[in-house]
């Protein structure tokens, strides 16, 4: 099994992402040996990016507050992995951010979990990671959301984003009931 700064370097040296690497950008993800916990998102976001570390943005903001962590515990408790589907900022499209780059999960997640073996919740986070690791679900991501339970020991959740005001708004249901339940299992797995 090749080891945690093996991967990152093959990773770098991965002639689809020449032009990252060129431009001295690292890829951003970040793996914990003892990690209960793994967060899979999209990609990093531009200003995550810049700052050089995972979910450092008003996402990253609400999604501590979501699990009821305090920075402190999401940065250094050794208990968080976060793994998104493309470990680069994918650049800017007409509605957001653009979609992480296909075939990038695929390539790199296996051998990046392979060196998580504790992991025992996963936190899928938007569109795009639900997609990735529940293909044969038959809700839309509002119903994947309010049927969490079902995905088990996945959990599916929104995305965090500011932008996501409205959806947070015409579903206080998730506030209500899927928040407290997913801060008890992040207490249950810290």
């Amino acid at each position: 099994m090749p080891t945690a700064q093996e991967i990152f370097d093959a990773i770098k040296q991965d002639p689809a992402n020449a032009e990252f690497t060129k431009a001295g950008i690292e890829p951003l993800y970040h793996v914990e040996p003892e990690a209960t916990i793994l967060i899979v998102s999209q990609a990093p976001s531009r200003s995550a990016q810049l700052a050089k570390t995972y979910w450092r943005d008003a996402s990253g903001d609400r999604l501590r507050e979501w699990m009821g962590v305090t920075a402190e515990e999401f940065y250094d408790s050794g208990k968080i992995g976060v793994v998104p589907l493309d470990f680069y900022y994918p650049g800017r499209g007409k509605s957001g951010d653009l979609p992480p780059r296909k075939g990038f999960a695929e390539k790199w997640h296996q051998p990046i979990l392979q060196l998580m073996p504790h992991v025992k919740l996963t936190l899928l986070i938007g569109m795009y990671a639900v997609k990735y690791y529940l293909p044969k679900r038959e809700h839309t991501l509002t119903e994947t959301v309010r049927n969490f339970e079902a995905y088990q020991p996945y959990f599916p959740l929104v995305h965090p984003s500011p932008l996501n005001y409205g959806w947070l708004h015409k579903n206080p249901w998730f506030q209500q009931s899927v928040l407290p339940e997913l801060q008890r299992q992040v207490r249950a797995n810290f």
